[in-house]
């Protein structure tokens, strides 16, 4: 399903000589691998990519796909289309998203891009954001306990995330940590997303609700909804 939904998104979607986002996880490794496969086939030509991680990055350079700095003269800080899956969508295509802790870089592409688009299965469609699937929010080391105490003020219940093959607390790629948080009961995501904001210490938290995306959801019958 993943797969089907990433390759959905990519057709509809992606032109020659766009400035492109892409996503981290493992729904958006598909939409990679899609791109790169057009690429190599010469339906598709001149893309500049933006990689959100490390892991994107490396699938990037396997597929021969160019990538630059967001920074770069090439992308001038700004995208054509981001595409990148989440953790959890509502009704009105709010997000969660992080679950692979890249969501700040996620965030700062989604919100660069004039164009975004969600690749989803079905098992990520949910009626309310924030009491299931764990938000994150990126803290730098320094505000590990005071942002906890800050959130936990706000309903949360905080955990500091662990790594899994490695000793400790889960290091972001900008050194930083992540306190996933749930919350007993739902709350207004839009609201929620700026009052994490404002805590000191906090870099950014996995509310995507300022950008509403077209999503592609995979179903287990085999057919690909587009929800604008």
């Amino acid at each position: 399903m993943k797969e089907a939904a990433g390759r959905a998104a990519v057709d509809a979607l992606v032109k020659s000589g766009m400035k492109l986002g892409l996503g981290t996880g493992s729904t958006a490794i598909h939409a990679i691998r899609r791109v790169g496969e057009l690429l190599a086939q010469g339906v598709l030509s001149n893309i500049k990519t933006f990689a959100t991680s490390f892991q994107s990055e490396i699938e990037c350079e396997k597929l021969g796909i160019p990538f630059f700095p967001l920074n770069s003269r090439e992308l001038s800080g700004s995208l054509d289309l981001c595409i990148d899956g989440a953790d959890e969508v509502d009704p009105q295509n709010r997000l969660i998203k992080g679950g692979g802790g890249a969501l700040l870089i996620e965030k700062v592409a989604a919100y660069a891009c004039a164009a975004f688009a969600i690749t989803v299965d079905e098992s990520k469609i949910v009626d309310t954001l924030g009491t299931g699937f764990p938000v994150p929010v990126e803290v730098i080391p320094e505000a590990r306990l005071s942002a906890g105490k800050a959130l936990e003020k706000l309903g949360a219940l905080v955990t500091l995330r662990e790594a899994l093959r490695k000793a400790g607390p889960v290091i972001t790629e900008h050194g930083n940590l992540i306190l996933d948080i749930r919350f007993a009961s739902p709350v207004d995501p839009v609201a929620m997303e700026s009052e994490i904001n404002r805590i000191p210490g906090v870099v950014e938290n996995g509310f995507f609700t300022r950008i509403r995306p077209v999503v592609y959801i995979a179903r287990s019958s085999g057919t690909v909804e587009t929800r604008n």
